[in-house]
């Protein structure tokens, strides 16, 4: 793909993405139980996080073509996260954290059992929504900038995108770690 239309996708998927996502967080589809999902896209945020990492190794070591590799396993982690994030919120009820008798209401006593990890759980989410948005055109200025072989400018941008998107990644394992208590059970 040559450069004028790689900016090109990335001026798009960089506004589509969040404005789709905010659409289909608005459409309700009933009947569905996807109540298995959240820990099968909990799972890809960690083992992108843990991936990045290793990308991160392997251009340190001169293993280019395995870095590029690894990126590109990152980017199919992150693009499954969104897929079966958004079919989740579109067939269920959002979680409370606290809500401990899973009403999808929170009580002065629920609030009060959750305590200051509600606060933590709040900030981190809403540090990860904030800068999921961030991170799409990052990552994907990045991603072209390596693929088109601009190695000074990749690294330019890479000093921001590569800890924002590992940010977002382990964020993403760590929220849902913190909400699963509080799932109805199955």
């Amino acid at each position: 793909m040559k450069e004028p239309l790689f900016k090109k996708v990335i001026y798009t998927l960089s506004v589509v993405i969040p404005l789709v996502v905010v659409v289909l967080f608005k459409v309700e589809l009933k009947g569905y139980n996807t109540s298995f999902l959240p820990p099968i896209y909990a799972t890809t945020n960690g083992l992108t996080a843990i991936l990045l990492l290793l990308a991160l190794w392997a251009v340190k070591s001169g293993k280019i073509q395995l870095h590029e590799n690894i990126i590109k396993i990152c980017l199919g982690f992150s693009l499954l996260f969104l897929v079966l994030y958004v079919i989740r919120h579109m067939t269920s009820t959002d979680i409370i954290y606290g809500d401990a008798n899973f009403d999808g209401q929170l009580s002065d006593e629920e609030r009060a059992n959750a305590g200051s990890l509600r606060s933590v759980y709040l900030f981190i989410l809403l540090s990860h929504i904030a800068l999921s948005v961030v991170v799409i055109p990052l990552v994907l200025w990045s991603f072209m900038r390596g693929v088109l072989g601009q190695v000074a400018q990749h690294k330019k941008i890479v000093r921001y995108a590569f800890p924002i998107w590992w940010y977002v990644s382990a964020t993403g394992a760590i929220v849902y770690l913190m909400i699963a208590p509080y799932y109805p059970p199955m």
